[in-house]
């Protein structure tokens, strides 16, 4: 019982301290803000904690002009548009419509609607009824509702279960007015993570985005979650789900950096190991990610989700020159993992900037010797 009680009170030692562990090991003395010898963020110029981007992983600014076209005047028909007018099989299609789905979803979470208040996200719901055979439309309508399951009631629930089925109704419409768009079966993927579907089904749907897109980064990172051990795979499947995908990843493609999301989703809980972050594991997907990153198109819409994870391992494992070398291509937007996770996700994308500036500057780094 004694050995018990040791164990439980090192674990919470673990939690209580890791914050201030992870300066010490890098050598970070921790000093007020405004202090003569305080690391600045600033002097690198990067953006204001308060002025970060929370909507988007990185710049589309087509979709921000859109965006605030639509929510000011309410008119689903910019962004009717810009669907219309983007590649049905590309990674900028998927990122779209989950964005519009997502400010639709907020703007409701926000004005619920009332006897005299109109409900927000209205624009979609006006699309659907204006124009039901728009492919783009109705795959934002699957994305809303998915997202609202997600955010409205708790797996395994009914009214989850009940918001699930209509979402898969709802991808079902969508594939039908678009046979070609694989977008609406990604949409889908989230949909059978929540509902549970069987290896078999789960399969057979994958089979359904892998002919319209093989080499789709968002629905491999859609597919992944279902691997996951918290919901229905185990660690060894999400490696080897991870580890496939980027085995067979073509010249230039991100998927090579795919283990580092599989590591990142089996992260213990409380991190007693010193070296974790040094582990042969970690320090074999960093640098496959890394790869993936150097070897990517400059443009691709995936490649400031890399960065972003990035960021956060790097800076973990106290490569502080590699950390700062991917803050300069993702700061000002913090729209992705890890930091969608918290509450706030400037105020923990700050925290690990910071950090990777300190230990920049306290390994002889300056503003004057970080390419840009």
């Amino acid at each position: 019982m004694e050995i018990l009680w040791v164990l439980m009170a090192l674990v919470m030692m673990g939690v209580v301290l890791s914050p201030f562990l992870l300066r010490r090991r890098g050598r970070i003395e921790q000093v007020a803000p405004g202090h003569p010898d305080a690391a600045d963020p600033a002097d690198y110029g990067f953006v204001r904690e308060e002025e970060l981007d929370v909507r988007l992983p990185g710049p589309d600014q087509d979709l921000l002009d859109v965006l605030d076209v639509v929510q000011r005047g309410q008119d689903h028909r910019a962004a009717q548009q810009l669907l219309a007018g983007t590649e049905t099989q590309g990674e900028l299609r998927w990122q779209r419509v989950q964005a519009f789905a997502g400010a639709a979803a907020l703007e409701l979470q926000q004005r619920p609607g009332g006897v005299s208040e109109t409900p927000g996200g209205q624009w979609l719901r006006v699309w659907r009824l204006q124009a039901p055979k728009d492919p783009g439309g109705a795959a934002v309508h699957a994305e809303f509702l998915v997202q609202q399951a997600w955010r409205t009631a708790a797996p395994g629930t009914d009214d989850f279960r009940i918001i699930m089925e209509e979402a898969r109704d709802a991808c079902g419409q969508a594939a039908l007015l678009a046979p070609g768009d694989p977008v609406p079966y990604i949409t889908e993927l989230s949909v059978a993570r929540g509902l549970g579907y069987s290896r078999p089904e789960f399969e057979q749907l994958w089979l359904k985005v892998l002919d319209r897109a093989p080499h789709h980064m968002g629905a491999h990172l859609a597919a992944l979650h279902y691997w996951c051990e918290k919901w229905h795979g185990s660690r060894e499947l999400a490696y080897q789900f991870a580890e496939a995908a980027a085995a067979r990843a073509p010249r230039g493609s991100l998927l090579a950096a795919m283990p580092l999301f599989a590591v990142f989703e089996h992260l213990p809980e409380v991190n007693l190991v010193a070296s974790f972050y040094q582990s042969e594991t970690v320090t074999k997907a960093i640098h496959g990610a890394l790869h993936a990153v150097h070897s990517a198109r400059p443009d691709d819409p995936m490649l400031a989700h890399v960065r972003h994870l990035l960021v956060f391992f790097l800076v973990r494992a106290e490569r502080w020159s590699e950390a700062m070398n991917q803050l300069v291509h993702v700061d000002g937007h913090v729209g992705a993992l890890p930091w969608t996770l918290s509450p706030d996700p400037a105020a923990e994308f700050a925290v690990y900037r910071a950090l990777a500036v300190a230990g920049y500057e306290a390994n002889g780094g300056s503003p004057a010797t970080l390419p840009h």
